[in-house]
């Protein structure tokens, strides 16, 4: 079964120094119908002006994926990681029994958009970690590249949780399958352009969010980029 999920039907709150769109209740945006799907509890997709963050705050028992589309984030960390995460870059910070970061946009002039994205453990009350690691566009056009793996996939970020997080740049037609453990779920997200999932036409913002399917089939794309994730059930 799939079900689409639109651009305009997520939440969205306006900070001024901050745009975001909450696929999933957040904060103040609150929809009992979208809680998470599977593990996959959080993906903001987040616009932060230039010289503007959010400060200091604290986390715990929770995988926190950000994959930057467009500018750099400053982050800083509890655990002494003081980093810069270009855009193409993918963080993964094990929130774990508990740690404390911030990030900023420190450009003059320009927006930084990203991806947030929070993935439940498999155990709770870990030793807090930090990962980071550069993917190539090469790597990921025409096909769906991992970028994180629960499972120690060599190349991609390893994650405390039971879940693979790939990304695919495809266009003029293209596209590729991913096939699914029978009890899986799967979710795509549309970063950018045009495609069609499993026959249903998405574009932008949009998402599909597939149950006892045992293929993501992604197809007819126009300079489409996407992130897709396998899931637990």
């Amino acid at each position: 079964m799939l079900s689409i999920r639109k651009s305009a039907d997520r939440g969205y709150a306006d900070h001024g120094w901050l745009k975001t769109f909450h696929s999933f209740s957040f904060a103040n945006y609150y929809d009992p119908q979208h809680m998470g799907w599977g593990n996959l509890r959080v993906i903001n997709e987040d616009y932060i002006a230039p010289g503007t963050g959010f400060g200091t705050h604290g986390h715990r028992d929770m995988e926190i994926i950000t994959y930057v589309v467009q500018g750099a984030l400053a982050h800083k960390d509890s655990m002494g990681h003081v980093e810069s995460i270009p855009a193409g870059d993918v963080q993964r910070m094990s929130a774990g029994r508990g740690v404390l970061h911030s990030e900023f946009n420190h450009a003059p002039d320009s927006t930084t958009h990203l991806f947030q994205i929070w993935i439940e453990p498999k155990e709770r009350g870990i030793e807090p970690g930090y990962e980071q690691k550069t993917f190539s566009l090469s790597d990921k056009v025409g096909r769906l590249h991992l970028l994180a793996s629960g499972d120690a996939q060599p190349g991609a970020v390893r994650m405390h949780a039971d879940a693979r997080l790939y990304n695919g740049l495809f266009d003029a037609g293209q596209g590729c399958e991913l096939e699914l453990a029978q009890n899986r779920k799967g979710y795509v997200q549309v970063v950018r352009g045009t495609i069609t999932v499993n026959g249903t036409p998405l574009t932008a913002g949009d998402a599909a969010l597939l149950t006892n399917e045992r293929l993501i089939r992604l197809d007819q794309a126009q300079d489409a980029e996407v992130l897709v994730f396998d899931l637990t059930d």
